[in-house]
């Protein structure tokens, strides 16, 4: 019997997941994450710090000729004989199929076409475009819609400038925007006079469709997307920090790197002119059934992440000295963000600090049959309750708001 399916049989549908931790060379670490202090930049200065956790991921970080084998994948733990041993949920994936995510996922994208990350950094982003699938496709990778959740447990404090900027400020001229662009080389490109900043409130969310500008924040983020990490940084000077052009020119064709018309083509201009922005894309959670409801039984589950077809997420309450079990219609990675307790087999508890390389009980992957049997949950403490973020794929059958 393989490593995947002996992991499958001991978890009983659940898979355990290492901590996979991604740096990012232009980015300071908000040191939110629970990474060790001493281990924010453990991989050397020259890959700069480490502001990320990419969760249930078989998605290869994009970070240049320095990036590390199988930077950005998640690794699956298995126990055998008292002794870990470790292979990629990408390769169990492609070997189990519908085993794992089934067959309505690996039907139609014949792999996991999502993943999740925290993204940490002490100040803001550079506003930034993520391409659609023609785009992405023109450079063999895929679009890249995405989505912010920012957990209570996470942003003890904002970071530097807890605001984040979206689309282009209605009014704009698309010469305006062109001339920015043109001028990423000298210093201050000003992208963002054109642009719109929303203060960040812990416990709310956003949605982020490709073609679309956005610089976001300073607070710490949980953040689903489709399986690409296609990107490209349109504004050049972002808290006193020189952006190197070749992140400009990321995402374009080799035969159309120089040409302004190119990073145009990116933008998807009526929806980033949309006066409505707060309307359209603002995320408050919404409650999966009626609150009273779910209390009675023990538990509460909101919907966070749910204007996308890409993926969509949940956030689950265990309270406390309950037992409830939770069935969902789809597979989904999902990461502990406060207590401990039962998750199906597995035990599980909220690390307070982690070393790189250590292993957790805080982070697993639902196969889609477990998922519909149910998953008995229980909480031990008197007190504290169990928080769950929860992340899905394309399509969610239960999505119906």
């Amino acid at each position: 019997m393989s490593l995947a399916k002996q992991a499958l049989e001991q978890g009983k549908g659940i898979l355990r997941l290492a901590p996979t931790w991604v740096p990012r060379s232009f980015c300071v670490p908000g040191r939110r994450i629970k990474l060790h202090p001493d281990d924010y930049y453990v991989l050397g200065g020259q890959r700069g710090g480490i502001d990320e956790r990419w969760l249930s991921s078989t998605t290869p970080a994009q970070n240049g000729p320095l990036t590390g084998k199988n930077e950005g994948l998640s690794a699956i733990v298995f126990n055998e004989g008292g002794k870990d041993e470790q292979f990629l949920l990408k390769d169990a994936i492609d070997e189990l199929k519908g085993e794992i995510i089934g067959d309505r996922l690996w039907n139609e994208h014949h792999s996991w076409p999502m993943y999740s990350k925290f993204f940490d950094n002490m100040g803001p982003l550079p506003h930034h475009i993520h391409h659609n699938d023609e785009h992405a496709a023109k450079i063999g990778q895929k679009g890249k819609p995405e989505a912010y959740y920012f957990p209570p447990q996470l942003n003890n404090h904002g970071g530097d400038f807890p605001y984040t900027f979206f689309g282009i400020a209605p009014g704009t001229t698309k010469a305006q925007i062109r001339e920015c662009l043109v001028n990423f080389t000298k210093g201050d490109n000003k992208l963002t006079t054109y642009s719109q900043a929303f203060k960040l409130e812990p416990g709310t969310g956003w949605d982020v469709p490709p073609g679309m500008l956005h610089a976001p924040g300073s607070l710490c983020t949980y953040e689903p997307q489709k399986a690409s990490d296609v990107f490209a940084m349109y504004q050049s000077l972002v808290n006193e920090a020189i952006i190197p052009e070749e992140l400009l020119w990321n995402g374009t064709p080799k035969d159309r790197i120089g040409d302004y018309d190119q990073l145009m083509e990116v933008i998807d201009w009526d929806l980033n002119v949309n006066p409505n922005i707060l309307e359209t894309r603002f995320m408050l959670p919404k409650p999966v059934k009626p609150l009273a409801e779910m209390e009675a039984e023990g538990y509460i589950e909101n919907w966070i992440c749910y204007r996308s077809a890409a993926f969509s997420a949940k956030e689950l309450t265990v309270l406390p000295g309950q037992t409830v079990t939770i069935k969902d219609s789809a597979c989904y990675g999902m990461i502990v963000m406060q207590g401990h307790g039962k998750f199906g087999v597995w035990d599980i508890e909220t690390p307070a600090l982690i070393r790189y390389g250590q292993l957790t009980n805080d982070e697993f992957f639902v196969t889609e049959k477990a998922a519909k049997e149910g998953i008995s949950i229980s909480n031990p403490s008197k007190t504290d309750p169990i928080v769950i973020l929860k992340h899905f794929g394309p399509e969610n059958p239960d999505l119906i708001l």
